[in-house]
């Protein structure tokens, strides 16, 4: 089951998703009931928990919502609890080079294909109900980040790696990179060489972007699109309400007082 498929109306057009910052799972279940395909649990820039990504993994899930996680690092033991946990996928940060996407996807593959250890009593496992046969055939997807000038050059080699799902460009942490190299090609360039070369292998390709770039990125032919975060969904809502707030009360102080008078 690709978690990257669309689970909303229609079956044109990329998948959407959404990352979570936030530890409460009314973020998730916020999302889930707005409509989106698909949330990134983020692991890489918040504090959060293990027992509050597994419960954004139930809830989302349980919603009808794929769950995946963004990890920090490449760990062993965390991708493998969070697999445990039943994320559907895993993603990984500064995917450089071929090497790094095969030590990702070893992480999510069981021997011989890789290093994660059984765990058949938890959640993944239908807490020690489901047969072994099934529970080993569930890998997580592998999805590696695509965000520096070496890693767009790297992308063709990146994207034939035996068992990586997809690739995620990150235009933002690209686009930091470049503007520390002389020379360097601009940021839509580079995000253009690097879909194409991984469509022609054959990947899946999606994108992050903030609210002012998603008409473009959905222009472009990309098969799956992280279009926002709880954070600044809420952030942007509240500042919006208080500032329209704060302009219409003196108006309305303003027409309480005529009517007074």
């Amino acid at each position: 089951m690709n978690p990257l498929r669309r689970t909303g109306g229609g079956s044109l057009g990329p998948a959407w998703g959404s990352w979570i910052k936030l530890s409460s799972v009314e973020s998730t279940e916020i999302m889930a009931k707005a409509g989106f395909d698909f949330c990134v649990v983020d692991l890489e820039h918040t504090l959060m928990d293990l027992n509050a990504v597994l419960a954004h993994i139930a809830v989302g899930q349980g919603r009808g919502m794929r769950m995946l996680v963004r990890v920090p690092d490449l760990r062993p033991s965390l991708i493998q609890r969070l697999l445990d946990a039943g994320a559907d996928g895993i993603v990984a940060p500064h995917v450089d080079d071929a090497e790094t996407a095969a030590r990702l996807v070893e992480c999510t593959r069981f021997p011989p294909h890789g290093v994660r250890g059984s765990g058949g009593t938890s959640r993944a496992g239908g807490w020690g109900t489901a047969p072994r046969a099934e529970y080993l055939s569930r890998t997580g997807l592998a999805i590696g980040q695509i965000e520096s000038v070496a890693a767009v050059r790297e992308t063709g080699r990146i994207a034939t790696v035996d068992g990586l799902g997809a690739l995620m460009l990150g235009p933002a942490d690209l686009g930091i990179d470049a503007a520390s190299l002389r020379g360097a090609p601009p940021v839509a360039e580079l995000t253009a060489t690097a879909r194409a070369a991984a469509k022609a292998a054959g990947m899946l390709v999606g994108t992050a972007v903030g609210a002012g770039a998603i008409a473009k990125a959905a222009e472009e032919d990309y098969d799956f699109i992280v279009c926002g975060n709880d954070t600044t969904t809420l952030a942007v809502g509240a500042t919006g309400l208080i500032e329209r707030t704060r302009r219409l009360a003196p108006r309305a102080a303003t027409e309480h007082e005529e009517h007074l008078t």
